[in-house]
């Protein structure tokens, strides 16, 4: 059992190593920590989904206040759309996580999850409480607040409903209720071997113009505060911090310009102790707060006052009798908090750099590991490496090495790996449900993401001090372009088999080829591959493989082909009798790359699919697998740029397609869609995928008027009803049944038009449970001598999950 002391330690380690590259303060940062040592206090603030987070918020408690300062957002944004690239689902929560992440060190703030997953949009919290198992999410919201030790509760939305969204009131109410328990010991009484029982003070709502309306500061429920502020330690105004923390949120598209000047936020008084003039007001947040301690506020306030800009290594004294009479106090949660950060003082302070890097960035377990480290003192301070520990490694080595100013010291160190478990993202190790991650390890709760492979433990003498400093493993490279690269250290399968698409639709019984690309992750991997379909396939390919090198790869083909009486299901690599994992890497500049190892598998649907047309021209939007669904079932797709987009050019093409947001997001488009247009217009047949009604690019969206609006259906169960049965788009070449609409993913679609010119034919109508019928999902009109298509179906949704009827509707809009 982890006792809470021990947990508490666990839990502060984990903050202190998720950037992974090592930080280094410049000496008004180190001022500013300085200051910070003189406040005991924590804020939580609690929303539904990354980006829901007010970053002004977060920017001024944790820079200005100087409290601890934690998000716990509810889900990771699984659910969402991805503006930057094709991944979704499990993939752009990896990535969702990381720009949370981001955000958080960009504003200073913490980061946590619960393990509620996002199944997509929600209109009401009944719905949203019930797949996520309130009492699941509920128990990680008073997890959280017993770990992190809250004074304060910030919610987002208010519980009710104006937040728009069913995650969004969920988040409010969830807040509420888990205040009310997470002092109770007799709720949840399982997580008191971890953690302690506490009370916040009070829980309020960061409210505005947009929840209440009358929302007044003169309302003694209610303190506004001005968070645009200027910090000259930072040499920015919270306003500019928030911007550049919010545009992390890159996959969202929520880059922002910093603003300048007074920002008032508003917070209503929800549960808890009234304020005054201030949502701090009643909190004890300086070492009043514990037990014996007027000593340790003295040397604080004696660091400050001393601060010697120029040399901050003048600290470093008054640092270590700090820690001597921190060591003193008997208050664990505080003593372990203020020690982490005066040892991290005293490190910055004496310009202590200390790395472990491996050869590569990833190893198989048990494989041989080389590593470079480095240790280095840029003061004149007296300070010795005892020895270096990994207990990952079962590693210790004895150095007693004074550390001399500004010399660098380098050891290497070849190790043979334990063994280790897959470096795989710990919410993915099991299956999850339609609303909850399954975590088995209470302590892995609210983490925001895995802890280092491995980790060392580096033991100085500071003065006569021991202080142990833990550095994770890295790799580190140098990219000709963008100079100095970090990347996770991370354990691999010794042989991975990726699959080149996530599902093959069969529209015909004719032969496909699927490539299945073995990877060794360490040398001399050979044996034989199974591959098990489902009934009805039959599969051609060669079983045995031999790869001698590390990262050498073998393109293995295997033929398929449905028979008549061919089943729907997942094709599965099975490697020397074992189900065999595919290799997933995400890589973008502005998080570090993550790796995870999905089970090797694809979906294989065949469905008889009627097509005369063979060429279609599609303009990407943000980031969808349409291009790539469509030539699975046999169509050419060429991807067109603006200037492509000649007359004589597009005639050529049977229909036109312009991908999911591509009115909003491509600057071009006002110059682009009269071109597309006068297309249609000369015979051609044009299709627009929804767009959302913010931030339009052009106002050409459209031959005859029509009105996007919020309207959505999101029950992926809701009855369709045929509006225009004889249209050809329903019955030619494809004759469509309500059987086509069984079987859709997540919802039916969004940004559906609620207004249009009466020359379009609405096709389509559904709505969900006690709502209107909503009819602007697939409007269609004929133009000139062709057609436009307006639809706000889910296709990027539908065809990635194989939805047989998805795909035929699609085909009948495109031979139409």
């Amino acid at each position: 059992m982890i006792t809470v002391f021990r947990y508490l330690f666990l839990f502060l380690i984990s903050i202190g190593l998720q950037a992974q590259i090592p930080k280094q303060y410049n000496a008004t940062e180190i001022y500013q920590k300085i200051q910070k040592l003189n406040i005991l206090g924590n804020v939580l603030y609690l929303a539904a989904h990354p980006d829901d987070e007010n970053t002004r918020f977060i920017s001024y408690s944790a820079n200005e206040k100087l409290f601890n300062t934690a998000y716990l957002s509810l889900t990771r944004g699984d659910g969402g759309q991805n503006l930057i690239g094709p991944e979704i689902r499990e993939e752009l929560g990896i990535i969702r996580t990381q720009e949370l992440l981001a955000a958080r060190r960009t504003d200073g703030g913490k980061q946590f999850f619960s393990r509620a997953n996002d199944f997509g949009y929600s209109k009401t919290p009944n719905e949203t409480l019930e797949i996520w198992d309130k009492n699941t999410i509920l128990a990680d919201v008073v997890w959280v607040i017993r770990k992190f030790k809250p004074d304060i509760i910030v919610c987002r939305f208010p519980t009710n409903g104006k937040g728009g969204h069913g995650h969004h009131t969920s988040s409010a109410i969830l807040a509420e209720e888990a205040f009310d328990l997470a002092g109770d010991p007799t709720q949840f009484p399982e997580q008191l071997q971890y953690v302690q029982p506490w009370q916040p003070k009070r829980l309020v709502l960061n409210t505005g113009r947009w929840w209440n309306d009358s929302i007044s500061e003169k309302d003694p429920n209610v303190v506004a505060h001005d968070l645009g502020v200027y910090n000259s330690y930072l040499g920015t105004s919270y306003n500019e911090l928030a911007a550049r923390s919010r545009s992390m949120h890159k996959s969202q598209g929520f880059g922002m310009i910093g603003n300048r000047g007074s920002q008032m936020e508003y917070f209503e008084l929800q549960k808890g102790a009234a304020f005054d003039q201030s949502l701090w007001d009643g909190v004890v947040s300086n070492w009043e707060r514990v037990k014996d301690s007027k000593k340790v506020q003295e040397l604080v306030t004696q660091l400050s006052k001393n601060y010697t800009i120029s040399n901050p290594s003048l600290s470093i004294p008054t640092l270590i009798q700090l820690r001597k009479e921190l060591q003193k106090i008997e208050d664990p949660f505080w003593k372990k908090i203020k020690l982490q950060e005066v040892d991290e003082l005293i490190k910055q302070c004496a310009g202590i750099y200390f790395e472990a890097k491996a050869d590569d960035f990833a190893k198989t377990s048990q494989d041989s590991l080389q590593i470079d480290f480095e240790f280095l003192n840029r003061s004149n301070q007296n300070i010795r490496i005892e020895s270096i520990k990994s207990t990952s490694l079962d590693f210790s080595k004895n150095l007693a090495q004074p550390l001399s100013y500004n010399t660098k010291i380098e050891l290497k160190e070849k190790l043979t790996l334990q063994k280790l478990p897959i470096s795989q993202p710990y919410w993915l190790k099991e299956k999850a449900t339609l609303g909850t991650y399954q975590i088995n390890d209470q302590t892995l709760i609210g983490i925001p993401e895995n802890q280092p492979t491995i980790t060392f433990t580096i033991h100085t003498v500071i003065e006569d001090q021991k202080i142990a400093y833990t550095i994770p493993l890295i790799y580190k490279w140098r990219d000709p372009v963008k100079g100095e690269r970090y990347r996770p250290f991370i354990i691999t399968p010794k042989i991975t088999a990726t699959l080149d698409q996530p599902i093959y639709l069969f529209s015909s019984s004719q032969e496909k080829e699927v490539i299945v690309t073995l990877k060794a992750g360490a040398q001399n991997q050979s044996g034989n591959i199974d591959i098990k379909a489902p009934n009805g396939w039959k599969l051609d390919y060669k079983n045995h493989f031999n790869l001698q090198n590390k990262g050498e790869e073998l393109k293995l083909k295997v033929r398929l082909k449905p028979l008549q009486n061919a089943q729907n299901g997942n094709l599965i690599i099975f490697i020397n009798g074992k189900k065999a994992q595919a290799l997933r890497t995400i890589q973008y500049d502005h998080i570090p790359t993550q790796t995870w190892f999905p089970d090797s598998q694809i979906q294989l649907v065949y469905v008889p699919i009627k097509k005369t047309g063979k060429k279609i021209g599609y303009i990407e939007g943000a980031g969808d697998t349409t291009p790539e669904a469509l030539r699975n079932i046999g169509y050419q797709i060429d991807l067109l740029k603006e200037e492509h987009l000649t007359l004589e050019n597009l005639k050529q093409y049977d229909a036109i397609l312009t991908g999911i947001r591509f009115l909003n997001i491509n600057e071009r488009a006002d110059f682009m869609m009269p071109k597309l247009l006068q297309y249609a217009k000369e015979g051609g047949n044009l299709i627009v995928q929804y767009n959302t009604n913010h931030s339009l690019k052009t106002k050409h969206i459209a031959p005859y008027p029509l009105t996007l609006s919020r309207d959505r259906v999101t029950e992926e169960k809701a009855i369709v009803q045929f509006l225009k049965p004889d249209h050809p788009v329903l019955n030619s070449p494809n004759k469509l049944t309500k059987k086509d609409f069984e079987g859709w993913v997540q919802e039916r679609g969004l940004y559906f038009p609620n207004e249009w010119d009466q020359h379009y034919q609405a096709i389509l109508s559904w709505h969900d449970k006690n709502e209107t019928d909503k009819k602007g999902s697939l409007l269609i009109t004929p133009y000139g001598k062709g057609h436009y298509i307006y639809t706000g179906i889910s296709f990027f949704r539908e065809l990635p999950a194989g939805v047989p009827g998805a795909y035929r509707l699609l085909v009948n809009m495109i031979e139409l």
